[in-house]
């Protein structure tokens, strides 16, 4: 029986008549989704694996000094955080929710007796686990092998969070709103996988930030991932470094409101975009 299938067969309502409360939904949901995206090898590979991977070659190859005693692994693996957070929220919804779509699974949940806010409440909890776990592997291949330095307060700790979970939130809510301009599931890739390339050169994730053309400075300052980099760099990078970011400083409200704004505008776009069928169907 498919993921599909299994979401199909879980009602608001147990077999006894009890009705679930909306966190046993949430959670029900939540784990379907997890085994659906651990089922498909190649969303694992790609999701989890490739920033991994990444990482090994790009900390392997370039191993020196950027400026103010940072290496460059330690500036890379904040943009690898930040990138990966990208992949698991943005370009992983974009990518599934329209195949979903197209294969009419969408248009049969909404026909269930099952509050269409379960849906979403799935997606955002496998978006979550994934998350913590992508972020995770990244952290721990970045210690092991290339001594990465962790933060060693609190401060930082907390800095760390609110920026992942803003810019996860964002990523999510964008992921969601972006499903909907793909035409089919077999489209859905090729119209997510180069927004989200394009944004990774811009945005500082393989280039240092300051070594892009002011132009493109300016044009990746319009969206989160650059924000998210730039909050992330002033977690893992030391207070020195941020007399080398554009304005002299991390500007960590700014990043906090850019990230707030994003996480809106994207909550909007979902509410008055989200398709619930394919075009065809009306």
């Amino acid at each position: 029986m498919t993921t599909a299938s299994r979401t199909l067969d879980s009602p608001a309502t147990t077999v006894t008549g009890r009705r679930l409360g909306p966190a046993t939904l949430a959670l029900r949901q939540g784990r379907l989704e997890l085994r659906q995206f651990l089922r498909s090898r190649e969303s694992v590979v790609f999701t989890m694996a490739f920033p991994v991977v990444l990482l090994l070659i790009f900390a392997s190859v370039f191993r020196d000094e950027i400026g103010g005693g940072v290496r460059f692994t330690q500036y890379f693996v904040t943009g690898m955080i930040a990138s990966g957070l990208v992949a698991v929220g943005f370009q992983n919804l974009a990518i599934q929710i329209p195949g979903e779509r197209d294969r009419g699974i969408l248009k049969r949940l909404r026909g269930t007796p099952m509050p269409q806010w379960v849906y979403f409440a799935g997606k955002v909890i496998m978006v979550g686990v994934i998350a913590l776990a992508e972020t995770a592997l990244l952290l721990g291949t970045a210690t092991l092998f290339f001594d990465l330095q962790l933060p060693t307060t609190a401060a930082k700790w907390f800095t760390f969070g609110w920026v992942s979970l803003l810019g996860i939130t964002a990523c999510t809510l964008l992921g969601i709103a972006f499903s909907s301009l793909a035409q089919t599931g077999r489209g859905a890739s090729a119209t997510a996988t180069p927004v989200a390339l394009i944004l990774q050169f811009i945005s500082g994730v393989f280039i240092v930030f300051t070594q892009l053309p002011s132009w493109m400075q300016q044009v990746a300052a319009l969206f989160p991932l650059k924000w998210m980099c730039q909050g992330l760099r002033s977690v893992f990078l030391p207070s020195s470094f941020a007399a080398q970011e554009p304005a002299g400083s991390f500007e960590l409200g700014r990043v906090a409101l850019v990230l707030s704004i994003w996480c809106v505008l994207g909550l909007v776009l979902c509410l008055t975009t989200f398709r619930w069928t394919t075009r065809r169907d009306g």
